[in-house]
């Protein structure tokens, strides 16, 4: 790919983030990796994942951020609120997610069959 349309967010020391780091790189597709803890996440962006997957998606149930969250927190979660908490608590994303194309095709988590699918166009 001569023009950088595929992003990659996450964080470094993210084991799947390793892996799709890792399948982007012997695929020879040219990436630009964007620290969801480092870098600037805007509102904007993480909008745009959850209106392409559903902020129940997006969000990760299973991290160990999410555990450590109040009871109320969990308990009266709701679109805003949840992208709120993941702009608060990036680690609160699950990760990866990719975004690809001019047409911005995004998915998150990571699985080869799938990244090889939107390659593939």
């Amino acid at each position: 790919m001569s023009t950088n349309t595929t992003t990659l967010f996450g964080i470094k020391n993210c084991d799947t983030v390793k892996k799709a780091r890792r399948w982007l790189e012997d695929a020879n597709i040219d990436y630009q990796f964007h620290d969801v803890r480092e870098d600037d996440l805007s509102k904007n962006q993480v909008q745009t994942w959850v209106d392409a997957l559903g902020w129940e998606s997006v969000l990760n149930k299973r991290s160990t951020t999410w555990k450590q969250l109040s009871d109320d927190d969990k308990n009266t979660i709701d679109e805003s609120k949840a992208i709120s908490l993941m702009l608060e608590h990036p680690t609160l994303i699950k990760r990866p997610v990719l975004e690809h194309g001019e047409d911005k095709q995004i998915s998150n988590g990571f699985k080869a069959a799938q990244y090889e699918s939107m390659f593939q166009s």
